[in-house]
């Protein structure tokens, strides 16, 4: 379910406050292990870049979590993003 009072964290927060504060790493040593450029890295931290199939995978195996944990808080995050500012009535099917 969406949050409706307040707009979902971006997966670069949740990335940086749970996994690389914690664990004392930096964005370079990350892009070092995953053999990436370290702006990639930065760019998800920063909000810039969304979370991509291949960078969940990516975090899935370097933070043993699974690829869906990241691709869910993406699209979480997309989706507030683009929720229409007008409701429109459903209609009903019959």
């Amino acid at each position: 379910m969406l949050p409706t009072h307040r707009q979902p964290t971006h997966p670069g927060e949740i990335l940086l406050e749970e996994f690389l504060k914690p664990l004392e790493l930096t964005s370079e040593v990350l892009a070092t292990h995953l053999e990436i450029p370290t702006q990639e890295i930065n760019e998800i931290i920063e909000g810039q870049r969304a979370i991509a199939p291949e960078m969940a995978w990516l975090f899935s195996q370097a933070f043993q979590t699974s690829p869906e944990f990241w691709m869910n808080l993406q699209t979480q995050y997309d989706l507030c993003l683009s929720r229409p500012k007008s409701s429109k009535l459903a209609i009903a099917l019959v």
